[in-house]
């Protein structure tokens, strides 16, 4: 082996590597992007299952403000809706709840991409707290389950960025 020979053998890996590098990440960013969350989004869930009965059936909508940093997902919701055996009603101004909203994005390279929700609601009364399971079905719509300690709920979730 020659000493010319050995710096054109490092700089072929060299280059290699950084070719190589460049296409994995843009394959990562374009190609493979993870799904945009930032924004408003409108959340509706609907009770299958619960340790009430007057909550069984009812349905349940949100507005949620979220911001997403690399997989990590932050923001907050307001209960905007109910439908329930008490009866159906919107809620507005100080009538509405607050929720925290914490999470993260499951990046799926052979499937769909998965977003897991933990939200921490302020209700009337006492705090709750629901976790979702929200799998990206296209740009504008996710739909998922959901599991609530608030009378042991639990359901299907669809969220979409326009309100139902």
């Amino acid at each position: 082996m020659s000493f010319a020979s050995f710096w054109a053998d490092l700089l072929a890996t060299v280059v290699g590597g950084v070719v190589l590098a460049v296409l994995f990440f843009l394959a990562k960013e374009k190609l493979f992007p993870l799904p945009k969350l930032t924004g408003r989004w409108y959340l509706e869930q609907t009770t299958q299952t619960t340790a009430y009965a007057p909550y069984a059936g009812m349905i349940l909508r949100y507005v949620v403000m979220l911001w997403r940093e690399g997989n990590r997902v932050e923001g907050t919701a307001e209960k905007i809706y109910e439908n329930s055996s008490t009866g159906e009603r919107t809620f507005s101004g100080g009538n509405r709840t607050r929720a925290t909203v914490t999470g993260y994005v499951e990046k799926k390279y052979f499937g769909k991409d998965r977003i897991y929700l933990h939200v921490v609601e302020d209700g009337h009364g006492r705090e709750s707290t629901t976790f979702y399971e929200i799998t990206v079905d296209c740009a504008d719509t996710f739909r998922g389950s959901f599991s609530s300690m608030v009378a042991d709920q639990n359901g299907t979730v669809k969220c979409q960025c326009k309100p139902f």
